[in-house]
């Protein structure tokens, strides 16, 4: 990371200056819900002190994917990420999900992130219309020239249709507030290209390739599982980063279950499951998502169990 980039991305909290512009370890929070579906703050605030004082997180992704995005409107996402800023904002980087597939809305929700005082953004990929490299290049170059925040690129191929090509990453990097790419596309030879071309601090988009990740260069990881296993998750980094790459492995062996298990079907649909039966605030998803099934719950038990986490029975 050059130097203007690290000015550009200094965050209060667990974030770091040492090549990993938001901290080594993320989760992609949640959105609650009330019963009836409506938007929670104070249990997003409940969720998010949570995570950061209980779960170890450097930081959150607030209205990522898994924080139900595409079914929030703008006005929700601001109020969110506000609650979210003043309970932990002094102690955990906030990154803001701004991404959608159309450059002047990501534009608007990113500057609004600046406003309500995010740390950084989240710009995915555009989604269906499948833009082409020069297309990918030219929105994620204008998202980052329209506000002072550090960007972390969100390359998610099977979700959006097409891929940040390499090439494309190297340009992008060239970009003093590009700072960084959440990684889920699956392909290591392609991330170890990017980290031997570039200062870009890949995290792991993919729990299951933290470790992975890590051997190739990556810094962390922005996680899903890491609502229920966050603190062994930071162990596994911190591990990997001493040195101590045996016990890294065998904590990586060790949340297989729930690093895989939490995407048998959309992590939000089991997250909100598991967080559910701990009495934390979840709430309902909302549609075209639907929430787990009994078979579904009965299942995440097991990979939870499996993994070491003890999930009880819902109360009746």
């Amino acid at each position: 990371m050059t130097e203007t980039q690290q000015a550009s991305a200094g965050q209060p909290g667990g974030a770091s200056r040492d090549g990993a512009p938001f901290g080594r370890m993320l989760t992609a929070m949640i959105t609650p819900f009330s019963a009836d579906g409506a938007l929670d703050t104070d249990g997003a605030a409940r969720l998010a002190t949570y995570l950061v004082d209980d779960m170890r997180n450097d930081g959150l992704v607030i209205s990522g994917t898994t924080g139900e995005s595409p079914t929030t409107t703008n006005a929700e996402k601001d109020r969110l990420l506000r609650a979210v800023i003043e309970a932990v904002g002094d102690r955990a980087t906030i990154v803001a999900g701004v991404g959608t597939n159309d450059t002047r809305h990501t534009i608007e929700l990113a500057r609004a992130a600046e406003k309500a005082g995010a740390h950084g953004t989240l710009v995915v990929t555009p989604y269906y219309n499948k833009p082409p490299q020069e297309g990918l290049y030219r929105h994620f170059t204008a998202v980052a020239d329209a506000t002072g925040l550090p960007v972390l690129l969100y390359d998610i191929p099977h979700r959006a249709g097409v891929s940040i090509a390499t090439d494309t990453l190297c340009r992008l990097a060239e970009h003093p507030r590009i700072v960084g790419v959440k990684d889920a596309k699956g392909a290591l030879v392609d991330t170890a290209w990017v980290t031997r071309r570039t200062d870009l601090a890949i995290y792991s988009g993919d729990d299951g390739m933290t470790l992975p990740g890590l051997a190739v260069g990556g810094v962390g990881v922005v996680g899903t599982s890491t609502h229920l296993t966050g603190r062994r998750t930071k162990q596994l980094i911190e591990a990997y980063e001493a040195g101590d790459i045996g016990t890294a492995l065998r904590l990586h062996h060790e949340l297989l279950p729930l690093f895989t298990g939490i995407f048998r079907t959309q992590g939000v649909i089991l997250v909100k499951a598991a967080l559910r039966l701990l009495g934390m605030p979840s709430g309902p998803v909302r549609l075209p998502m639907v929430d787990a099934t009994d078979e579904q719950i009965a299942k995440l038990r097991e990979d939870a169990a499996a993994a070491g986490v003890d999930l009880p029975e819902l109360a009746r």
